[in-house]
């Protein structure tokens, strides 16, 4: 049977920001009630009516399950004390609650709405002071008007907050006008929930505002998929299809679209590409700059080369190989050098070798790599300072604090003399195009990658692009050292590559195949390998050093099913051991974690205090430290020295690292990596997938499964082509060139 009872919000318990789910207690006349239920609209302080049912919790009680609620405007002498003191109204606090009140009584709320000019006949509020709590008590107003037209919609209040922030009082004549444009103008909301707000508001299938928005959702979508550009058939069809409207429609909505300078489209070898304008600019910007780097004048070493060489041989007690040595040649010799090379064939050497002689030059060098493990793998192997992409350009809040920039640009360009750039593979156009703006002509830019790992997450085909371009001078070294030669990880990882099955199961060597029937015995097999075999067979940590590999997300042998598994087998629930549970996932102290997106501003520090910074990036692998209830607070420990602090509802950014996803292990290493083989979407089962989670491994590798999916992999050189237009502008360049 509903109810409605009236009163005061004495304490908001819990609310979920997201779906406005709250537990508030409220004071009414005669007693305290806890009320339950989705409200998206409410306050400590506010009178509010509410209308539910009762429920009886079995471990709190009697509570009021809300149907549905509303502010009232209070009334009484209390509630206006209560609701001015609330800190609702900046600039009013209890002090200055009970003066106004004292002063204008019941009419309290109409002099601050109406009539704030008289607020100055109470001592400490002057003229500015009295318009800013006018204007805080008309934001709140304001706020609360499109909370509740959105609320209509399904709309939750953290979007909501947005959108005003965004729009202002305008926002709800700027959304009854154009849906459609949320998805443009508000981070999260993509054409999705822009469609289904326009849907229930009643606005035409049709719309042109619809039809334009789709287009440029099914466009990210290629972007997602690692393209560029969409061919403009292709991407009219997809989207006439998911509109469930003609093509002629898209047809003329990519026209508009063309001629609002919001896409390009494009004639390249024979099909018309349309492009979202960033991507237009990135690889029309990075053609460009990389000629331009590639043929400017820089600063000339006068050195004998080869008695260089011969130095840092004898200092170093090394020996490079022809090939080696090349490289260090051509990266003197060159503005723009590509070294590429598989595992073993000594690209670490190289690079060591080429920083110690434009060392001996005093040339200044920078460091970097696309990803914070990838940037420290470096700084290990190198012995310097080396530091991410972003973190190199500075990205970083801009002063109006709407959005995140690349500080370093053309404008306030890098002052290097020298630039090596490690694990180029993963780096997408974008990315390769804002670093290249901040580079000054007459540096030296040395791209250092493995051409066969996976391309990048990103949109583009960058690394490969260029490589095939004919504009850069590259080096590819090919020769396996001998204590490379040893390791069968090495052997096997470019036997993958050439098309041939791996050696395995060699007594005292480092690479094993488990044959497993099914995806049920795989599971076991990989829970015992972690939680008995591998840590009895060389005392491997099996949380630390042990790292899963897989293609996939979802399956039994996916991640998020290996992640549960290994979770409760390697770190399981313990009475001293606190937890924390957000939506289906579930964290525990003691779990292994990966942060997932760049963070540049979270702040970290030292367990002692005496160090502190910012930072922590996609691919970081930490260990949950600590979880704080009260203060809904989970800390991790990231590189054995860096603590952070992340409140619950920034969880998002990390989630279970036991087993990961190969792509998601680009630029890391590890002492074990275990991989499961079964069944898998055929894209998923190729060559590069099966080289690059191999080419993880430091001391071990142990692929568990079914051999007809290692050798299907293995003869599977095909991968998704990406639509890629960086090629065909490098050979417009060329052929320019020579008709010249």
């Amino acid at each position: 049977m509903a109810v409605e009872i009236k009163g005061v919000v004495n304490e908001i318990i819990f609310k979920n920001e997201e779906n406005g789910y709250v537990v508030a207690e409220v004071h009414t006349d005669d007693e305290e009630i806890v009320v339950i239920g989705y409200i998206p609209i409410i306050n400590v302080g506010e009178t509010m009516a509410f209308k539910g049912r009762y429920i009886v919790h079995p471990v709190y009680g009697e509570q009021l399950e809300v149907i549905s609620s509303k502010q009232i405007m209070p009334s009484t002498d209390e509630g206006i004390l209560s609701y001015l003191s609330s800190g609702l109204i900046k600039g009013i606090g209890p002090k200055l609650a009970k003066k106004i009140l004292k002063r204008f009584g019941k009419e309290s709320l109409d002099i601050i709405q109406y009539r704030p000019e008289l607020l100055t006949e109470i001592s400490g509020i002057g003229h500015k002071k009295a318009q800013a709590i006018a204007e805080s008590f008309e934001e709140q107003r304001e706020i609360k008007e499109v909370m509740l037209f959105l609320q209509q919609y399904g709309v939750s209040p953290t979007y909501t907050m947005k959108i005003y922030k965004k729009y202002g009082d305008r926002a709800i004549e700027f959304i009854r006008e154009n849906p459609y444009r949320l998805a443009d103008d508000i981070a999260g909301i993509g054409f999705k929930m822009a469609d289904n707000i326009a849907k229930k508001m009643g606005v035409d299938p049709k719309s042109p505002y619809r039809i334009m928005c789709g287009i440029k959702y099914v466009l990210s979508q290629y972007n997602l998929e690692g393209n560029t550009f969409a061919k403009k058939d292709e991407l009219i069809h997809r989207t006439a299809k998911i509109l469930a409207v003609e093509d002629k429609l898209v047809e003329d909505g990519i026209t508009t679209l063309t001629i609002n300078g919001e896409i390009q489209q494009e004639n390249i070898n024979g099909d018309i590409a349309v492009f979202p304008m960033a991507f237009y600019y990135a690889e029309t910007g990075v053609c460009k700059k990389l000629i331009e780097l590639a043929g400017a004048n820089f600063k000339d070493i006068d050195i004998d080369i080869e008695k260089e060489i011969k130095r840092i041989e004898d200092e170093e007690g090394i020996i490079l190989a022809e090939k080696q040595k090349t490289a260090v040649e051509e990266s003197v010799k060159n503005g723009v050098t590509v070294i590429t090379g598989g595992p073993g064939t000594g690209k670490t050497t190289t690079v060591n070798s080429i920083i110690k002689l434009f060392e001996g030059q005093n040339l200044s060098i920078a460091l970097a790599a696309p990803t914070g493990r990838a940037a420290k793998r470096l700084a290990e192997t190198t012995g310097k300072e080396a530091k991410t992409i972003h973190r190199l350009l500075e990205y970083s809040f801009l002063e109006d604090d709407f959005g995140m920039a690349f500080m370093k640009n053309g404008e306030d360009p890098l002052t290097y003399d020298v630039m090596i750039i490690d694990e180029v593979s993963m780096v997408d156009i974008l990315l390769m195009y804002h670093l290249l703006k901040a580079i000054m002509p007459g540096t030296r830019l040395i791209l250092v990658g493995d051409v066969d790992q996976l391309p990048s997450v990103g949109p583009g085909n960058v690394l490969a692009d260029i490589i095939e371009s004919g504009i850069v001078k590259v080096v590819k070294l090919t020769e396996i050292f001998r204590q490379a030669s040893e390791s069968m990880i090495v052997v096997n990882a470019h036997r993958i590559n050439k098309g041939l099955k791996p050696k395995v199961n060699i007594k005292d060597k480092d690479f094993f195949f488990i044959s497993k029937k099914s995806q049920d015995d795989i599971l076991h097999t990989i829970k015992e390998l972690c939680f008995k075999r591998l840590p009895a067979f060389n005392n491997y940590d099996p949380i630390k050093d042990i790292q899963i590999l897989t293609p996939m997300k979802n399956s039994k042998v996916g991640t998020i099913n290996l992640n549960r598994e290994l979770q409760n087998i390697l770190n399981p629930k313990g009475p001293m051991k606190a937890e924390k549970k957000i939506g289906d996932r579930l964290f525990r102290v003691g779990d292994k974690v990966m942060q997932i997106k760049n963070n540049y501003n979270i702040k970290w520090k030292t367990e002692n205090g005496l160090k502190e910074g910012e930072g922590i990036f996609n691919g970081d692998i930490g260990y949950v430290c600590g979880i704080d209830e009260d203060a809904k607070t989970l800390s991790v420990f990231y590189d054995d020295e860096k603590y952070v602090e992340y409140d619950f509802a920034s969880l998002d950014e990390i989630e279970l690292a036991y087993s990961v996803t190969i792509h998601k292990s680009q630029g890391s290493e590890f002492p074990v990596v275990v991989m499961p083989l079964s069944w898998g979407p055929p894209m998923l089962l190729n060559r590069n997938l099966l080289y690059t989670a191999v080419t993880r491994a430091r001391e071990l590798v142990v692929l568990v499964g079914m051999e007809k999916y290692m050798y299907m992999m293995i003869k599977n050189k095909r991968t998704k082509d990406r639509n890629s237009g960086l090629g065909y502008r490098f050979k417009r360049i060329l052929d320019e060139n020579l008709l010249e």
